[in-house]
């Protein structure tokens, strides 16, 4: 437990910590999102033994692992961050440090009551717009 002081309520709150296993659960909740997201978009199973999974906790690389057809279809690198505050630069440093060759890197953030949210570089998504259906050239 931990207290604070509340300016506008003028009084001193306690608050319980979050578990780390509740911590990891939420991450890894949001990978499976994640990854069922791709699965949808590609039409290609994802799980343990497929070519769209997740990774295990704790383990080096992207967040999402992509194999085979996957990632010649969805070529992104994917980072995702399940927390309250994000510094979103070394998000995207870690997103680039794992990035696989010939892949943009990709983070997917969601705080607590909140929609998940994509990162991307801007040359990347531009490029990508381009060949979107509702942008149209004069």
């Amino acid at each position: 437990m931990f207290s604070f002081y509340h300016r506008k309520l003028g009084r001193i709150i306690s608050k319980k910590r979050i578990k780390i296993s509740s911590c990891k659960q939420k991450a890894r909740l949001l990978q499976q999102w994640v990854c069922q997201k791709i699965s949808n978009l590609l039409d290609i199973p994802w799980g343990a033994n497929e070519m769209i999974a997740s990774r295990e906790m704790g383990q080096s690389g992207t967040d999402v692992r992509l194999i085979g057809d996957a990632l010649k279809r969805f070529q992104f690198s994917v980072e995702c961050k399940r927390t309250e505050s994000i510094n979103i630069y070394e998000a995207i440093k870690q997103a680039q440090d794992n990035k696989l060759i010939n892949t943009q890197w990709l983070v997917i953030h969601r705080k607590n009551n909140n929609e998940p949210i994509a990162i991307l570089d801007a040359i990347a998504f531009f490029e990508i717009l381009k060949y979107h259906p509702m942008i149209k050239p004069f």
